[in-house]
C-alpha cells in the first residue's frame, strides 16, 4: 500500500533547473567555453560531476573557477528570490492527491534556497517532511536523501513512491529500494530511466499509476506541519 509520495523539487516542482543551468552557460561562455545541455545533461544531471568538475573536464582556467562559479550563484540567488515558474500540472496534482498520501520532498537544494524559491509558490505547505542538501553527508544518486525521508516518515520503502526528473535522482530513490515515476525536464529528456515505473511528460502522469491502488485508512495530516519541521 503507498502511503508516501516522494518529490524531487528543481526541474520537477520548480523551472530552477533550467535557470540554474542557462546561468553557468553564461557565465562559461565569458571565460570562451561552451557549455552544452547535453554536455550537463549527462554530466552534471546525470553522472553528478559538480559545477567545479565540468569547469575542469572543459579546460577552464583553474584561477577563474571560484569567482566564476561565486558570481554564478550569486546570480542564482538573487534570481530564485523573484517569482519561479511552477511547472506544469503541479498544483493540480497535488490538489488531488492532498489528503490522501503524505507527502515529502527530497532535494539537492540547501534549504535557505527552498525558502528562497517557494517564499511564494505555497507548495511547502503540503510536505510533512523535507530533506535538503544540509541534511546528508552523501547526496543524489547516493540513496541517503531517501532513506533519511523514509526515516522521518517512518515508512517502509515499499510504501512509499518516488518521482524524479533526472538520472541521478532516479537512481538514488531505486539505491533506496522505492519505486520512481521520472518527469523528465528539457535538460534530462535524453536520458534513460530503464526500470522506472514510468516516463511522463507531466507530474500529473502519476495519477493513472495510483489509479486502483490501495489507499491508506487515514493520511497523517501534512498541511502547515512543515515550519515545526524546519
Amino acid at each position: 500500500m503507498i502511503e508516501a509520495i516522494l518529490w524531487d523539487n528543481d526541474g520537477l516542482l520548480l523551472d530552477t533547473e533550467s535557470v540554474f543551468f542557462d546561468l553557468t552557460r553564461e557565465r562559461f561562455s565569458d571565460c570562451g567555453i561552451e557549455l552544452t545541455e547535453a554536455f550537463w545533461s549527462a554530466e552534471y544531471l546525470g553522472n553528478a560531476l559538480s559545477s567545479r568538475q565540468i569547469a575542469a573536464r572543459l579546460g577552464m582556467d583553474p584561477a577563474l573557477v571560484s569567482p566564476l562559479l561565486e558570481r554564478r550563484n550569486c546570480d542564482y540567488l538573487e534570481r530564485i528570490s523573484r517569482n519561479v515558474a511552477v511547472r506544469p500540472d503541479v498544483r493540480e496534482t497535488f490538489e488531488a492527491l492532498s489528503g490522501t498520501f503524505r507527502f515529502a520532498m527530497v532535494t539537492g537544494s540547501a534549504r535557505s534556497q527552498i525558502h528562497i524559491m517557494h517564499s511564494q509558490t505555497g507548495l511547502l505547505d503540503y510536505f510533512e517532511v523535507i530533506v535538503t542538501d544540509d541534511d546528508v553527508e552523501k547526496p543524489k544518486p547516493h540513496p541517503e536523501p531517501y532513506l533519511k525521508a523514509l526515516e522521518r516518515l517512518g515508512v517502509a520503502p515499499g510504501a512509499a513512491l518516488a518521482v524524479e526528473d533526472s538520472l541521478r535522482g532516479f537512481q538514488s530513490a531505486v539505491a533506496a529500494g522505492i519505486a520512481c515515476l521520472v518527469v523528465p525536464n528539457r535538460l534530462t529528456r535524453v536520458q534513460r530511466f530503464e526500470g522506472a515505473l514510468g516516463v511522463e511528460e507531466s507530474v500529473s502522469g502519476l495519477l493513472k499509476h495510483l489509479q486502483g491502488a490501495p489507499r491508506p485508512v487515514e493520511s497523517v495530516t501534512t498541511r502547515n506541519t512543515i515550519n515545526a519541521i524546519l
